[in-house]
């Protein structure tokens, strides 16, 4: 379900204007369908002709309790089901309905590359619950501002299977007992964006048990007030990230008001070469970041890189990414732009778990224990969902600690993070998507 080359060669040819942002309203459930709906039943997979349906081997059940048309049937699963809408580039607000008028249900929500947006929505039996959050869906072509196709971004070959180049909006119902009753996608032209450019210490990692904090935090945002932008990929330094054309698409997309949120440090000081560093070439790119950001109305954030998992004898964790937090910090203070030290937050984090406890936050994990692992991982760079999740958390605080105005669109059931007081690994929770992989990501 990508874009063939010859579509892509079409477009670049002939797409002079933008695409318009459709409306879609799904009654999910084999009977009776609501006035006003499409109606989604068992059978309802994706077509490139209808542009909307199950995908990724979806195996549904539908259910009918009679009552209401819309909350009183509903589509289940006891696997994570995907649903696809083919839609253009933009923000959607999604209001998803969830529930059984005869049962309970539990259900976490997730799109694209495993991006949360809602976490174990429980109901009692008989009780709906009507649930929103707001997307931001992305394709690779770049457009001038009348919509015409100018360029295009440079994806690495593994990124043809990421759900988030493919023109659609795919959608994760998962957890225990997941029943939905009807999905709702409005356009939204108001939301502020937050773009985020990194490497695989932020990207939204495809398949488990590989995780960033970016895929994490729009679970931590109110809905219809901020879209998360995620065009971090694995591998990527300031200088690829702008060869590949990434910068250039989030600034053709980009609004006034919008912000960019930088994180780069892990692949950068391992090039070498004349003029290259942490205060010299490093440092340039970053204000050419901040200087292309701020001519389109936006902000500029600036993000420490976290620690490697690297601890002494003492217990204390060994600085391996040189001088380059202490650049970035430099450079936030002489170009005026928030700086969130997560790299002073990954250390109080890491030290808090200890030598042992930490590897429960990275991966880790023995051989055998995913399909098709049959080495061993022992990864210090690279998060499992649970050190992503805690990751996310030190960028809310970082915003709240620097008086962001997106910290009053922070959801008020987000509590005050302390990084010297994480989860404990046992108490989080975490249902698994259908996507698994040994293969380490691209970066250390």
């Amino acid at each position: 379900m990508k874009f063939s080359a010859l579509f892509i060669t079409v477009l670049l040819m002939c797409c002079s204007v933008k695409a318009q942002q459709p409306s879609y309203k799904f009654d999910f459930g084999n009977e009776r369908p609501t006035k006003g709906y499409i109606s989604i039943g068992e059978g309802s997979n994706y077509t490139e002709e209808l542009g909307y349906g199950f995908t990724n081997g979806s195996q549904v059940k539908a259910f009918d309790r009679g009552g209401n048309t819309l909350t009183g049937d509903f589509i289940t699963s006891d696997k994570p089901f995907y649903f696809s809408v083919k839609l253009p580039d933009g923000n959607y607000d999604v209001k998803v309905i969830l529930g059984d008028a005869k049962g309970t249900s539990a259900t976490t929500v997730r799109t694209e590359c495993r991006r949360l947006m809602l976490e174990n929505i429980k109901t009692a039996k008989g009780k709906i619950a009507t649930q929103n959050f707001t997307v931001y869906v992305k394709d690779s072509l770049i457009r001038d501002v009348s919509g015409k196709v100018i360029s295009k971004v440079r994806l690495k070959p593994r990124e043809s299977e990421y759900l988030h180049w493919d023109n659609m909006l795919t959608i994760e119902f998962n957890d225990s007992l997941p029943k939905v009753c009807a999905v709702e996608i409005t356009p939204n032209k108001t939301a502020t964006t937050i773009f985020l450019a990194g490497n695989s210490t932020v990207v939204d990692q495809s398949r488990e048990p590989w995780a960033s904090w970016g895929q994490m935090i729009p679970r931590f945002f109110v809905p219809g007030k901020i879209a998360v932008a995620n065009y971090a990929e694995s591998g990527e330094a300031l200088n690829s990230f702008l060869s590949a054309k990434r910068l250039e698409k989030i600034l053709s997309v980009m609004k006034p008001g919008d912000y960019l949120f930088i994180e780069f440090g892990h692949n950068d000081m391992k090039q070498k070469g004349e003029g290259i560093g942490a205060f010299t070439s490093y440092k340039k790119n970053l204000q050419r970041y901040i200087s292309e950001v701020k001519k389109k109305g936006g902000i500029p954030v600036l993000v420490t890189s976290m620690h490697r998992r690297r601890f002494d004898s003492t217990g204390h964790i060994v600085n391996t990414l040189e001088d380059y937090p202490d650049a970035v910090r430099q450079t936030a203070k002489e170009e005026n732009v928030a700086l969130i030290d997560l790299n002073a937050m990954s250390k109080i984090l890491y030290e808090a778990w200890g030598p042992e406890k930490s590897i429960k936050a990275f991966v880790h994990y023995p051989a055998n224990t995913f399909p098709g692992q049959t080495t061993k991982l022992e990864d210090n760079t690279h998060f499992n969902t649970y050190g992503a999740y805690e990751l996310a958390k030190c960028i809310i605080t970082g915003i709240r600690h620097q008086n962001l105005p997106l910290a009053k669109l922070i959801k008020k059931d987000v509590p005050v993070f302390d990084p010297a007081k994480p989860l404990a690994f046992e108490k989080f929770y975490w249902p698994m998507s259908s996507f698994v992989t040994a293969t380490k990501p691209d970066g250390n």
